[in-house]
């Protein structure tokens, strides 16, 4: 069988014709501009021609350093072409981590995006070199002194001239191709150590494009999705290709910071996103509601109690609603809940898919109860994104699903997740000892999260193991639960919870800036900066009545006991933040050490 990544573009392509495969908008006050199947299919024919014309074998990396564009579905798809291994690495990377990955991976070729990423390449190439070429995706002036960057377009254009023995060189390969080719290498973001490139075969996304269509059976190509996680994130890749694998159209947004405008323009049927996105929806409505007359709140919390009723107790089983029922979920989802996802931009919503870190149940809930059909799932790099996910009916609020056709999963010691199938990685690439210890003897994949398997077959994840820690007085806190209550909260953006080896659990908490401005103007709050402001004791006092009611139902051991607030956030640049905006919990620790200090002093 061949390889669906391979001929993916291909198969479309004669299938789809002049049907719009994906469409892009390069500048956030720009037009989206369509392209067709059989313009994507002529694209990625001359991408894989030059990649050829260029030196890459079968077998070579070829790294692509980018914001979200359409160039890298051109690059990828063309690398498979040849049974080249595109490697992703993601658009914020400092130079050192360019370095790192262009060196570790062996990358003959690197395809950047922007300026930006022109420049860190140009300094790290310096130190890498195995490096042949730098090509950049955007039309940009190249330095006076760069003789040998070329841009996409005429990468483009040097495969379009290719002459018969190239094409038929490509053809070959592509012919050649096989299931147990590696496809890519996606480099872990690494919370502690360096970062490890997971060897995903081709046979790791044959399995995952059928695992997916045989549980996603409400997808077809009538959807259309938007790309707003980074296309180096594996959910973000993973999902793409199966949007494409669908015949979705797919929406490609370039800038993060736009996504609530570009979700508003095209109003997408499906969207994957971690839940940060989902926890600033939520907040965003609850702080709205808090606005509303008493009849306002009235009429919205009779709707609530009704789509709760109707979506959780009746469809989400498959369950027909009763008439009088169903007649009121049509009333107030007419008046209250349609508006708020137009507003959002999401009225034509079909799933919505959400991983990588805990969504609170809560959320879930209230979004399930307005028509927002969230899919929980989880997964890692390692498994070609999804292991678990949300069936269609019958799935349990507080797990993140049952498991996916051909996988299995099981609990081994600490009650750490197992995973065996055909999408598990084949090892880290050129890290034997890594590998070795990532899979048990009888070859299990260790997560690294513990959890436990409910009833119903639903997987319910307790801790990451690595993050649990003990308490002096030696209790065991899992400090992503509660890092994920605080999240519910409108005023709250972003927590770091404190407490391996302390008396009492503490936190870091980095405020919703506007949110609490907002606040200060109506309570006549002065204040000349930011510091003034998270310092100022009314605020803090709000803080803590807002952690004190998130915590109800808390063991009193879990409560956060003191907190400290920041005038900042953490970021990725700052090296606070993974690329997929895990918490690095060793940086801050020792970055913010004083501030740390001071809330368990005596």
């Amino acid at each position: 069988m061949p390889n669906i990544l391979t001929n993916l573009v291909g198969t479309q392509s004669l299938k789809y014709g002049d049907r719009i495969a994906f469409s892009f908008k390069a500048t956030p006050q720009g037009a989206w501009v369509d392209t067709t199947w059989s313009d994507f299919a002529g694209q990625v024919e001359a991408a894989a021609c030059a990649l050829e014309i260029m030196g890459v074998e079968p077998g070579d990396t070829v790294g692509v350093f980018s914001g979200n564009r359409p160039e890298i579905l051109m690059t990828d798809f063309g690398a498979f072409a040849n049974r080249a291994v595109p490697v992703s690495i993601y658009a914020t990377s400092s130079r050192e981590q360019v370095e790192y990955i262009v060196n570790d991976a062996r990358v003959k070729l690197l395809f950047v995006g922007d300026r930006q990423q022109y420049l860190i390449a140009r300094e790290a190439a310096v130190s890498c070199r195995g490096l042949m070429q730098v090509i950049v995706y955007e039309d940009i002036i190249l330095d006076a002194d760069d003789t040998t960057t070329m841009t996409f377009s005429s990468f483009l254009k040097l495969g379009r001239a290719a002459g018969e023995n190239c094409r038929e060189e490509v053809k070959k390969r592509r012919k050649a191709a096989r299931p147990a080719d590696l496809a890519t290498l996606l480099y872990t973001s690494g919370t502690t150590g360096e970062p490890k490139g997971a060897m995903l075969l081709h046979s790791c996304f044959d399995a995952a494009m059928d695992v997916h269509r045989e549980r996603l059976v409400m997808l077809s190509d009538r959807d259309t999705s938007i790309s707003f996680l980074p296309m180096s994130h594996i959910f973000e890749k993973a999902w793409t290709y199966f949007c494409l694998y669908s015949g979705m159209k797919v929406y490609i947004n370039l800038d993060p910071h736009d996504i609530q405008t570009s979700i508003r323009q095209v109003r997408p049927t499906c969207m994957c996103s971690v839940p940060r996105f989902w926890e600033k929806v939520y907040s965003a409505v609850q702080s709205k509601i808090s606005r509303m007359n008493a009849v306002q709140k009235f009429m919205v919390k009779r709707a609530i109690a009704v789509g709760r009723r109707r979506n959780l107790d009746y469809v989400r089983m498959g369950r027909q609603a009763p008439r009088i029922l169903e007649m009121q979920y049509r009333f107030y989802d007419r008046h209250v809940f349609l508006p708020m996802r137009k507003v959002i931009g999401i009225e034509n919503g079909n799933i919505f898919p959400t991983a990588g870190a805990p969504l609170s149940d809560t959320i879930v809930e209230f979004l399930h109860t307005c028509g927002i059909n969230i899919v929980v799932g989880y997964g890692l790099s390692e498994t070609t994104a999804t292991v678990t996910c949300y069936p269609s009916l019958g799935y349990e609020i507080g797990t993140v699903g049952t498991v996916m056709p051909r996988i299995q999963i099981k609990l081994g010691n600490e009650n750490e997740v197992l995973v065996k199938g055909p999408t598990v990685m084949a090892g880290y690439f050129n890290k034997p000892e890594e590998t070795a210890a990532a899979f048990t003897e009888d070859g299990w994949f260790r997560t690294g999260d513990a959890g436990k398997i409910d009833d119903t077959g639903a997987l319910v994840l307790t801790e990451r193991l690595k993050d649990l820690f003990k308490t002096s007085n030696g209790k065991y806190i899992a400090p992503q639960a509660i890092e994920s209550r605080l999240g519910e909260d409108e005023y709250i953006e972003q927590v770091a919870v404190i407490g391996d080896q302390r008396k009492y659990v503490t936190a870091i908490i980095i405020p919703a800036f506007e949110a609490l401005k907002e606040y200060a103007r109506k309570k006549h709050i002065q204040y000349k900066s930011l510091v003034d402001l998270v310092n100022n004791s009314e605020i803090r006092r709000l803080i803590q009545e807002r952690i004190d009611k998130l915590q109800n139902g808390f063991a009193n051991y879990e409560k956060v006991k003191k907190f400290v607030l920041l005038p900042k956030e953490f970021t990725m640049e700052s090296g606070e933040l993974t690329n997929t905006l895990k918490i690095r919990r060793p940086v801050i620790n020792n970055r913010y050490a004083r501030e740390i200090e001071a809330m368990y002093a005596q």
